[in-house]
């Protein structure tokens, strides 16, 4: 029957999505190489084309992976007659249709999709078209076009989504802003009125697919989410590090933030973190100055506004910052990492939001990033520090009323430079993960019990990993690794397959130079989404959770 409606080839599969106690599933099959894949997926249909070179690699029962495919430059317009830079299409593009809407095969030149709520185009790669009349294929809900013979496009029953060739971007037009699709490797960007909104798919749900990215201050180096005006939509917080500021983007909803409204700090801030530490249940902004040294205490005032900083005197360069009670008094104490002291502070909440001078502890050498869980089960949390320069990282036990041991030691990769606490192999023992910026993996220590920690294992990561986060993406109750890669200017996920190890990483494309992400529901679909603070690039960016 699909041989007849499709006009297989050898070179071509087709798989029909199969539901079965609300689980879809299909199986592919290739001719050429007889093989099959079972994987899972949201949509109904999908139809593939590919060379004999082309190599297709399914991942997590629900990912699909294209090789072989050369990258292209990204185009930032909606519309285009250029060759390079329109909507494009081989003379052998296919369409992919949802059972609702309309299967036709693209024409030698050029096919069009239309809905009532969302279009994508394709074009001949010297033609392009957001409403061309050579071929349409029209749906109540929404209908999709693949182009090319080396890329896969998948349509859901509520959006349209256009994947592009390897040399041309794609075009898609919605009534209230642009969408852009991208191959895996590269994101063709579409700008509207306040914020830039990517989609790079290859899979029915990649997880993360949508990007949108707002501008900020200069040289953005640490974020932050957390709800500032009370209103149960998520916020964000940004330190800018060369403007000496930092910025509050409020949700508006859906997941989308106004623009920024900054407010003052020290020199060179370098981390933010925000908590509330006068006790009236509104989260203060509390970040680390490394030009100064000092650390800036800004106290919201209510709906999202904050009073002029208060600073605190801390050791020589700090870079890093935590709010957390470590004395059990019921007022949050604020630890900041001194990476030119070689020590981390801290300073004791007195009441009101008001802090005493810093208690100091050695550390290795070059403190990067502090954390504060409890990692001995003993309810009094400890201190976690990545050593940059001693490629270490120290661990401070709290032996009650915020005093700590001597540091333990644990080597790691090159260059340690962030690090995450969680369970991550289920034994109710918080493990470590950290980034190795110079070994371009992510160490997991495993807790032995007792805040004790085996050898790393590690996993390949993106180039200078340089923030993780540790949630759970897919909802497996397993947490998963999250990593910024500052030199890749990516993002990769490392799903847990239980007991604590790890999937190979998928990739998602950001702005340049990512150093710091947040892992949390912004758009209050109770899936969690990545907020990444892109220095290079004065940006943040938001991916949304599928």
């Amino acid at each position: 029957m699909y041989n007849t409606l499709f006009n297989i080839t050898q070179t071509q599969c087709i798989c029909e999505m199969i539901k079965v106690n609300d689980s879809i599933s299909a199986l592919n099959y290739f001719t050429t190489n007889q093989t099959c894949q079972l994987f899972r997926s949201n949509i109904t249909l999908i139809f593939l084309e590919y060379y004999s070179n082309s190599t297709f690699i399914f991942l997590n029962q629900s990912s699909i992976s294209i090789l072989n495919i050369r990258e292209y430059q990204p185009s930032t317009s909606t519309s285009s007659s250029s060759s390079t830079s329109a909507v494009a299409a081989s003379i052998t593009a296919a369409v992919v249709a949802s059972p609702t809407s309309a299967a036709v095969v693209a024409s030698p030149t050029a096919a069009v999709a239309a809905s009532t709520t969302a279009a994508a185009v394709v074009a001949s790669t010297t033609t392009a078209a957001i409403a061309s009349t050579t071929a349409v294929a029209a749906s109540t809900t929404a209908a999709a076009v693949v182009a090319s013979t080396t890329t896969a496009a998948i349509a859901s029953t509520t959006a349209a989504a256009v994947t592009a060739s390897p040399t041309a971007a794609v075009a898609a037009a919605s009534p209230t802003a642009a969408v852009a699709a991208a191959s895996p490797t590269a994101a063709v960007a579409a700008a509207s009125s306040s914020a830039t909104i990517l989609l790079a798919t290859t899979s029915a749900c990649n997880l993360f697919s949508n990007q949108i990215t707002y501008p900020v201050g200069s040289t953005p180096r640490s974020v932050v989410v957390v709800d500032v005006n009370n209103d149960n939509k998520s916020d964000i917080v940004v330190e800018n590090y060369s403007s000496n500021n930092v910025g509050v983007l409020l949700n508006a909803g859906s997941g989308i933030f106004n623009a920024q409204t900054t407010y003052s700090v020290g020199s060179s801030p370098y981390s933010v973190a925000a908590n509330d530490v006068n006790n009236d249940n509104k989260p203060d902004i509390i970040v680390a100055n490394s030009g100064s040294n000092t650390v800036s205490v800004l106290i919201n005032v209510g709906n999202g506004i904050f009073l002029n900083q208060t600073t605190y005197s801390v050791g020589t360069g700090p870079i890093s910052v935590a709010v957390v009670d470590v004395n059990n008094d019921n007022k949050p104490d604020i630890i900041v990492a001194n990476v030119n002291g070689n020590n981390i502070g801290v300073l004791f909440n007195v009441g009101n939001g008001t802090f005493l001078h810093q208690t100091t502890y050695s550390v290795g050498s070059t403190p990067y990033s502090v954390e504060v869980v409890d990692v001995n089960n003993d309810n009094k949390p400890d201190i976690i520090v990545a050593n940059h320069d001693s490629n270490t990282l120290s661990i401070l036990l709290n032996v009650g009323n915020g005093t700590f041991l001597n540091q333990t030691t644990y080597p790691v990769g090159t260059t340690p430079i962030s690090s995450a606490v969680a369970d991550v192999n289920g034994d109710n023992n918080p493990d470590i993960v950290v980034a190795n910026f110079g070994s371009t993996t992510v160490g997991v220590l495993l807790n032995a019990g007792s805040g004790t920690f085996l050898h790393q294992t590690t996993y390949s990561v993106g180039s200078s990993p340089r923030s993780v986060a540790t949630v759970d993406v897919n909802n497996d109750n397993k947490p998963d690794i999250i990593v910024a890669n500052s030199g890749s200017n990516t993002l990769s996920i490392l799903l847990n397959v239980g007991n604590g190890t790890f999937m190979n990483q998928a990739t998602y494309p950001v702005g340049s130079y990512p150093c710091s992400l947040a892992v949390i529901d912004v758009n209050n679909d109770n899936e969690p989404d990545i907020i990444v603070a892109n220095r290079d690039s004065n940006s943040i960016s938001v991916l949304l959770h599928c």
